[in-house]
C-alpha cells in the first residue's frame, strides 16, 4: 500500500545481498513509499546481485557503491559519494551488516577466541558507529534517521547465537549513545529487533529452523515474521511518522519478546 511516507526521501541501504536479505526488503519498503535508495555493497559480486534484483522487480536504477565498512578510508569515500549523489543530504541510513566466524557460532560462548570476539564486534557493531559518524553532516542537513537491525539474543541467551548476541548487545547500546549525541542535530537513531528469519546471514546459526518454529508456536501472533514486515517497520522509523522516536528498539517478532515461557 502506497502511503507516500518516504516521498522525496533519500536513503542509503547497507547489507542487501539477495532476495531474502532484510536490507533488500527495507529497500523495497522505502521505494514502495516513494523514497529513493542507494546501496552500499561489499563487492562487485554483491553489486551485480543487487542489480539483478532491481531488474527483476522492475525498479529504477539505483547507485551501487562499493565499501568495506570496517575500513575507515572506504567509509569516508562512501560518504563523499553519497553526498555527491544526493546533493549533500541524506534522509536515512539503514545499517544491516553483521559477521562472526562460523566456529564462534557453535559450541560454547566461553570458547570464543579474542580474535573472533574482536572481529564480530568490529563488523557487527563498530560499523554502525563508523557509518553514522561519516554520514553525520549529510544526515544533519536533512534531520535524517538511522536504523540498525538487532535480535533478541542481545538481551537473552540464545544457544548458538554466542558472540553475535554480545555484538548485538553492544550494537543496541551504541545506538542509544549515538541517539544522545546526534539528537541535538535532529538526527534520530533506532533499532529494529526482528524475530528469527531465514536469511543467508542467519544460515550460519545452528538450529535456525528450530528457532523459527519455536517462535511461531509461542509468539502471541502464533507465527513467524517475514522480512517484508521488518522492512516496513524500518520504513516507518525512517519516515516522518516516527519523528518523535529515537534511542528505541522496536520489536518485530510477533510479540515473542514479551513472553516469559
Amino acid at each position: 500500500m502506497h502511503l507516500g511516507l518516504m516521498d522525496g526521501k533519500r536513503v542509503l541501504i547497507t547489507g542487501a545481498r539477495n532476495k531474502w536479505s532484510i536490507a533488500w526488503h527495507c529497500a523495497l519498503s522505502v521505494v514502495a513509499q516513494g523514497g529513493q535508495v542507494a546501496f552500499s555493497v561489499y563487492s562487485e559480486r554483491e553489486a551485480e546481485d543487487v542489480r539483478k534484483l532491481l531488474e527483476a522487480e522492475n525498479l529504477p536504477e539505483s547507485p551501487l557503491l562499493l565499501c568495506d565498512a570496517t575500513k575507515a578510508d572506504q567509509v569516508r569515500a562512501l560518504a563523499a559519494q553519497v553526498g555527491e549523489r544526493f546533493d549533500g543530504r541524506l534522509d536515512g541510513l539503514v545499517h544491516a551488516m553483521a559477521y562472526a566466524r562460523r566456529e564462534d557460532l557453535t559450541g560454547e560462548f566461553a570458547t570464543t577466541s579474542q580474535e573472533g570476539f574482536a572481529l564480530a564486534l568490529d563488523c557487527s557493531t563498530y560499523t554502525l558507529v563508523a557509518l553514522t559518524q561519516a554520514m553525520r553532516p549529510l544526515l544533519a542537513a536533512a534531520a535524517g534517521s538511522v536504523v540498525t537491525l538487532s535480535y533478541l539474543g542481545s538481551e537473552r541467551v540464545v544457544p548458538g547465537y554466542n558472540v553475535m548476541g554480545v555484538a548485538k548487545a553492544a550494537l543496541e547500546s551504541s545506538m542509544r549513545y549515538l541517539a544522545h549525541d546526534l539528537g541535538p542535530e535532529g538526527i534520530r537513531v533506532n533499532a529494529v529487533s526482528a524475530g528469527p528469519i531465514k536469511t543467508l546471514a542467519a544460515s550460519g546459526i545452528a538450529g535456525l529452523r528450530e528457532m523459527i518454529q519455536h517462535v511461531a508456536e509461542r509468539a502471541p501472533l502464533r507465527r513467524a515474521v517475514t522480512a517484508a514486515e521488518v522492512g516496513d517497520a524500518c520504513a516507518f522509523l525512517l519516515s516522518d511518522l516516527a519523528r518523535g522516536i529515537t534511542g528505541e528498539t522496536l520489536y518485530v517478532d510477533g510479540g515473542y519478546n514479551v513472553m516469559g515461557m
